[in-house]
């Protein structure tokens, strides 16, 4: 079988081993593929592997002999996946490779707000602390976690590994999800979205982007918050309506945020929230730890080891 990766620097800037994904056939691997370099990169190919790289209807037309379209992510919109199914081409998708990772993400970003630890460091390695006429300084108010309230929007497996370590931290939890589990009630109480809005010293968003979830973070949700809430968003940049959330930045009702997902990505230098006050942003890399990319590279080749077996696995459009 012919394989090509069209865009394999994010998923192995170098840190992995490809052998795994040569070893099931003619590989050709490409660090970054353009728009216009995709049909002609794919060619005769019956395997591709992508990220980011969108493969359209007319992709899969020009390229007759595609059979399977592995995506090297857990969202799938860069395919048509309508159009695949229409023409025969199995498509999969890595549904869990990162839920640790990224929960720990989600607190880094929460701990970060409430210590500014890269701030002060900066300002000692500046000379600061040396220059300092007394013993210790802060530039921002340090926050103590325990006893505190998080809410999260999105309980699934992700929601839940952020909940456990906010539980560890002693905050009580909160949660809001579509389908409230065994494993959820084990760590939270199941409120509905008023209640988190009205009850959360800390929001984090762990929930899909869907029709419902769209901005779900808005003016009138912001304002059911609590004055001084703290918000964290490395789920969907969509959720959020930025506008509205730099405002509330800005005017104190929110009094941080962290965020490494935007509604445009890569950012665009007209993002509000690259001008907002005490907003942490960092560029999608939730997912990005070593071994959490390790687990990635290992279902994905999997997942085409079973295609070849004739087995279906991870198939997004059965």
């Amino acid at each position: 079988m012919k394989i090509i990766v069209l865009d394999g620097y994010t998923e192995n800037p170098g840190d992995l081993s490809w052998g795994p994904l040569k070893a099931l056939g003619q590989t050709e691997i490409y660090d970054r593929t353009e728009a216009g370099e995709t049909v002609s990169r794919i060619g005769d190919a019956e395997a591709i592997l992508t990220n980011k790289t969108v493969i359209t209807d007319e992709v899969m037309e020009a390229c007759g002999n595609l059979r399977y379209i592995g995506v090297l992510a857990t969202g799938y919109n860069v395919v048509d996946v309508e159009a695949a199914k229409r023409r025969g081409i199995t498509v999969t998708n890595i549904p869990t490779y990162g839920t640790d990772a990224v929960g720990q993400f989600a607190i880094a970003l929460l701990l970060e707000i409430c210590h500014h630890i890269g701030h002060h460091d900066r300002t000692v390695h500046e000379g600061r602390w040396e220059n300092c006429q007394d013993w210790c300084y802060w530039d921002y108010p340090l926050i103590e976690l325990a006893g505190k309230t998080m809410g999260i929007i999105g309980f699934g497996r992700i929601g839940q590994a952020t909940g456990r370590m906010a539980a560890a931290l002693r905050m009580r939890v909160l949660a809001v999800d579509e389908y409230p589990n065994e494993s959820g009630r084990a760590l939270a109480e199941y409120v509905d979205l008023e209640k988190l809005l009205a009850e959360s010293d800390v929001i984090a968003l762990h929930c899909p982007l869907n029709a419902s979830t769209q901005g779900i973070i808005n003016k009138e949700t912001i304002a059911k918050m609590k004055d001084g809430v703290i918000l964290l968003n490395n789920s969907r940049g969509p959720l959020v309506v930025e506008a509205d959330l730099a405002e509330a930045l800005n005017s104190g009702k929110v009094y941080g945020a962290g965020v490494d997902v935007v509604s445009t990505e890569p950012i665009r230098g007209n993002n509000p929230l690259l001008t907002a006050k005490n907003c942490i942003i960092t560029p999608h890399i939730s997912w990005g730890a070593k071994e959490s990319r390790q687990r990635l590279m290992d279902i994905a080749v999997d997942n085409l080891r079973q295609f070849m077996n004739g087995v279906s696995v991870n198939v997004v459009n059965q």
